[in-house]
């Protein structure tokens, strides 16, 4: 089943066009890795597939009853956020505020959501600690989790890993990993890692302001845009 569709689209930032000729879709179960250089277009397309900017030509269509208040979404953070004085338990429950609608309280269904996303990753014993005094490996636990609570279809990250260390890195790219093998959720992640995307993801977008490639990653690897990225991806 198909969740979300560009057909032709581009998105442009005050009258400027950063990304343009995209074409490709994105299946129910996909790992989705979209890389491209700095400056590529991969965080305004995340933007686009979460309607919050408009194209300026062509469509985003969705599909199987998706809708915007459904989808996971996991930014880029910020200084100010990851100094954020709230518990673990807070910032995951967060997670629900779209699936609430009207009512008030959280339901019996909002907190069963919040604890089998903890659990799937690994945070229970961290549920009374203050965000901002966790690792940053922890902290992307949290939003990965507080993410997964807005969804049981879509998942979009915005460059998960910037800022951790190895160590943490190569975690949360497993835990991503076993969140698309295990639960079915879709998966669309923007990475300057191009090595773990060709590990871990099923499918590859490439972005060069314009859509170069789409397709497996076993056509990518061997696609010249994808030797060429692989070949130098030391200084992207």
């Amino acid at each position: 089943m198909t969740l979300m569709t560009c057909r032709d689209a581009a998105f442009a930032y005050e009258g400027n066009t950063v990304v343009s000729g995209l074409n490709f879709e994105i299946d129910s179960g996909d790992y989705l890795c979209v890389v491209g250089e700095n400056g590529s277009g991969k965080s305004t397309l995340l933007k686009g597939l979460l309607k919050l900017k408009q194209p300026v030509k062509g469509q985003v269509l969705t599909g199987d009853g998706l809708r915007a208040n459904e989808i996971g979404y996991l930014p880029q953070q910020t200084a100010a956020q990851k100094d954020f004085p709230a518990s673990v338990y807070e910032v995951v429950r967060s997670g629900r505020l779209g699936r609430r609608g009207l009512r008030p309280f959280y339901g019996k269904e909002d907190k069963a959501a919040m604890e089998e996303n903890m659990k799937l990753l690994d945070i229970q014993d961290l549920r009374g600690k203050c965000y901002r005094e966790l690792s940053g490996g922890q902290q992307q636990r949290v939003l990965l989790a507080r993410a997964l609570c807005a969804t049981r279809k879509l998942l979009l990250l915005d460059e998960p890993v910037a800022g951790l260390d190895p160590v943490a890195t190569q975690e949360l790219y497993r835990q991503i990993d076993r969140i698309n093998r295990e639960t079915g959720v879709t998966v669309v992640m923007v990475s300057h890692d191009v090595r773990s995307a060709v590990k871990y993801a099923g499918r590859i977008l490439h972005l060069r302001n314009t859509q170069v490639f789409f397709g497996t990653t076993e056509d990518y690897v061997k696609s010249p845009v994808g030797m060429e990225f692989l070949k130098g991806d030391a200084h992207v």
